[in-house]
């Protein structure tokens, strides 16, 4: 890399809106160690009669997304994606997790070859066909992109980081040199960063906690309270931790500690979006599709694909059963079990039976 590190963010709802002010806010302050400039990739969309970047640059707000929250006029919504990413050293890529393999391949050709992506995305994908198991998002963007990818996950609900109150992220990442330098990119006062070395599990609870947060949901849906609640946050970080054990090699559960792991699922579990989804299914009979329209404004539910992807990589193995719980808020969210059944799965757990 250059003296100065350009910095694109690929990606705009909530949560790309809400680090686009940490990283604005901190390419100035440090603009000895980066570009004052920050292009912000953004799908081009329609917002009371104009296209939504000329609204974005004109207010410096994103008003679909993320609205009430002021950005850094530094930061630059762009509809082009290659015109945004190809003169960047750091990428940081923030998105529905179902749509970054179009996005890579459509970078593949102009981007830097010494950049350094970053994913914040918290979903993964089922590994290329022929090999077992499970494809991390920094994987495929290291793959398709040929270069490396670190990863940030925590506890981080995109409103309330916007607001600055205290929160804290673990950056994952092969080097510490890497490490220290998307530290310095993305750690403010309210936004403390540890660096970790076990990228993988530090991706897949990032993932996989969406997929308990729609158990937390169904809790609350059904009026149950908080010991129902308290059980459901521990077997699912039970099999959060199982799932590591049994796809990621040299997966470490201290890791689990982090804020990437009990503190983004306890976040989740009360607060984040895949919750109120699980809420959402309990009281209504309609299908995931036509929840996320009437609850989201356009943006996705990560929880039940990540559902959908591991329900079918456990079904390879043979190991369904040994994950009663992400196999019953898989069925419901494919409206085959009623969520009233949910509780009854718990019952019996493995974790109750040794």
């Amino acid at each position: 890399m250059g003296e100065k590190s350009s910095v694109c963010i690929v990606g705009s709802g909530n949560w790309g809106s809400a680090i686009a002010k940490i990283v604005g806010q901190n390419v100035v302050e440090k603009s000895d160690m980066f570009e004052e400039r920050v292009n912000m990739y953004m799908y081009e969309e329609k917002f009371e009669g104009q296209k939504l970047t000329e609204v974005v640059n004109q207010r410096h707000e994103n008003v679909k997304y993320l609205p009430g929250v002021k950005l850094p006029e530094n930061v630059v919504a762009m509809p082009d994606l290659i015109a945004a990413s190809k003169n960047a050293d750091i990428l940081i890529f923030v998105m529905p997790h179902q749509f970054v393999r179009g996005t890579c391949k459509v970078m593949q050709e102009h981007i830097k070859d010494s950049a350094l992506a970053v994913s914040l995305i918290k979903g993964f994908d089922k590994a290329p066909e022929g090999k077992p198991g499970i494809s991390m998002i920094s994987s495929m963007i290291e793959d398709i992109l040929g270069i490396d990818c670190a990863v940030l996950m925590g506890a981080n609900l995109a409103p309330e980081v916007a607001e600055e109150q205290f929160c804290e992220a673990t950056i994952g990442c092969k080097n510490l040199a890497d490490g220290e330098l998307l530290k310095n990119l993305f750690e403010k006062p309210y936004f403390r960063c540890s660096i970790c070395m076990d990228v993988q599990t530090i991706e897949m609870c990032g993932a996989l906690k969406n997929v308990v947060g729609i158990g937390a949901g169904i809790v609350d849906g059904m009026g149950l309270g908080h010991n129902t609640k308290a059980a459901v946050l521990r077997l699912g970080l039970m099999e959060m931790v199982k799932f590591g054990e049994m796809f990621i090699d040299g997966s470490q559960e201290v890791t689990f500690f982090e804020s990437c792991g009990v503190a983004d699922l306890v976040a989740t579990c009360h607060g984040g979006r895949n919750r109120m989804l699980g809420e959402a299914v309990v009281k209504s009979t309609k299908t995931i599709r036509e929840l996320e329209k009437e609850i989201l404004r356009g943006q996705s539910f990560q929880g039940p694909l990540v559902a959908k992807e591991i329900h079918e990589v456990l079904q390879e193995r043979g190991k369904v059963d040994d994950f009663p719980l992400f196999k019953a808020i898989y069925k419901i969210c494919q409206r085959e079990m009623p969520p009233q059944e949910f509780i009854d799965c718990l019952r019996c757990h493995p974790e109750h039976m040794d």
